[in-house]
């Protein structure tokens, strides 16, 4: 065992984080007892070990694997460094973290490293979060996973956004993990035992909107048998989270924003005055001020909304942390099928390689098509060469009559209008894809790999029923 520098032993004990010093070797030569209680092991274990071992549980440095690391700047430079990490405690529970590293000079002249450790949050419980893999619809059917630096930049800001009450925009892709950042939000907010509620603006009618929001009287209007509580009055004390925020209708846009200034509303039909305690999360993957700009979203609601904007990286931005999330689905399916699924090294390069317009959804929907051709539990190139081809061939249509084929048949023979444009093509894969399904939302969504929201915003869109 290294016996511990005093000096630096008494720097070790001066700080309350977790704090090493390591040599130019990443060998732990001083250590203070809160790294003690994070990492579960006491000073005659860890000292000799290198950080990474402890700390990691890896067995190779972390600029080895592929994560950001502060040791070897702070030697080339002699300067300070910061970063941000996902480390290991004893039991294995992973915690993102930020590390601060510091040049030491010893007394013989030799530099050393000083390691100030600050947690950021511990990783979301993946049997707490995580629903069932059948559910196709879901939006986001994963946990919160990554360890790349776009992603632990945006742990980090999500963190410190949880601790204040003010309003929050998230802006990332379809299938960025809006919903999930959202519900990361209230879990660790001072709100968390309070009501979380989720409202998607993309599949409220214009005529419902404000009945959904604010609730309505007995009588308010046809249909309306009885006094319904809103949303938003559910939501008191609590979150509400406004999904697709820039397909609320100009109508609704007004109100809210009285909501969000004084905390009162009317039930539709109602005349007395109520009031709701509520932190509103939006989300959008448009570019929102540029609706602002089109007079198409209100400018003073878009800066209500954005007091805090986080943007939320595409998994385009995270290659590095598509094998962790592959990894993850992959446990996710195997605990519903009892069955193990595992990649090999061609597969891993395959998924890092695609550009994932549906992201974190679009690797799911991969993964899931390759593992229900896999006869081992080893999903290789072919397997998912045949679900990157499945995902995007065109599909045979049924027709359920006679007429309908030949209806078809008919329209087809005047040829391809050279003006089609990408809108009409996809209108009409989706029409297709509906009659296959006999209008199952569900399992259209599923055959066209996109959410089942997604899929209500685009036949609004396109005017299908």
């Amino acid at each position: 065992m290294m016996e511990p520098k005093i000096g630096f032993q008494a720097l070790a004990d001066s700080h309350e984080q977790p704090f090493i010093v390591m040599d130019k070797n990443f060998r732990i030569v001083a250590l203070n007892r809160a790294y003690e209680r994070a990492y579960a092991t006491k000073a005659d274990q860890a000292t000799g070990k290198c950080c990474y071992q402890v700390s990691h549980a890896r067995s190779r440095p972390c600029s080895e694997e592929g994560e950001e690391c502060p040791f070897l700047e702070v030697y080339e430079d002699k300067l300070p460094h910061s970063c941000l990490h996902t480390h290991r405690d004893g039991s294995g529970c992973a915690y993102w973290v930020r590390v601060t590293a510091y040049p030491l000079a010893a007394d013989d002249g030799e530099v050393y490293i000083g390691e100030s450790i600050q947690e950021l949050t511990q990783q979301d419980d993946p049997e707490e979060t995580a629903e069932t893999a059948e559910t196709a619809e879901t939006a986001e059917t994963v946990r919160m996973v990554g360890e790349s630096p776009a992603f632990l930049a945006m742990i980090e800001q999500l963190q410190l956004v949880a601790r204040s009450r003010v309003p929050v925009l998230l802006m990332g892709e379809t299938g960025s993990g809006k919903e999930l950042a959202a519900k990361f939000l209230h879990q660790r907010s001072d709100r968390r035992d309070k009501p979380y509620i989720t409202v998607d603006c993309t599949i409220l009618n214009e005529s419902l909107v404000e009945s959904e929001l604010f609730g309505h009287e007995r009588g308010s209007f046809t249909g309306s048998v009885g006094k319904k509580q809103g949303l938003i009055e559910s939501a008191d004390g609590g979150t509400l989270f406004l999904d697709e925020i820039g397909e609320l209708p100009a109508s609704m846009q007004i109100k809210l924003l009285r909501v969000l200034d004084t905390g009162e509303f009317r039930r539709v039909g109602g005349h007395k005055v109520l009031t709701a305690d509520v932190r509103v999360v939006c989300a959008t993957n448009r570019h929102l001020w540029e609706a602002v700009t089109d007079h198409q979203f209100r400018e003073d609601l878009y800066y209500r909304i954005a007091c805090m904007t986080v943007h939320l990286p595409s998994l385009r931005e995270r290659r590095s942390d598509i094998p962790l999330l592959a990894d993850t689905l992959l446990r996710r399916l195997s605990r519903s099928t009892r069955r193990r699924y595992q990649l090999t090294d061609t597969a891993q390069e395959m998924l890092k390689a695609r550009n994932y317009p549906g992201n974190v959804r679009e690797l799911r929907n991969y993964l899931f098509a390759a593992a229900s051709s896999s006869i081992d539990g080893w999903i290789d190139g072919p397997q998912l060469s045949k679900a990157f081809d499945n995902a995007h061939a065109p599909k045979p249509v049924q027709y359920s009559t006679a007429e309908e084929h030949e209806a078809e048949q008919g329209s087809s023979q005047h040829g391809a209008d050279p003006a089609t444009s990408n809108d009409d093509v996809e209108s009409s894969r989706i029409a297709t894809v509906l009659r296959q399904q006999n209008g199952s939302r569900r399992r259209t969504a599923a055959v066209l790999g996109i959410s089942t929201r997604t899929l209500y915003r685009k036949m609004k869109c396109y005017g299908l029923r």
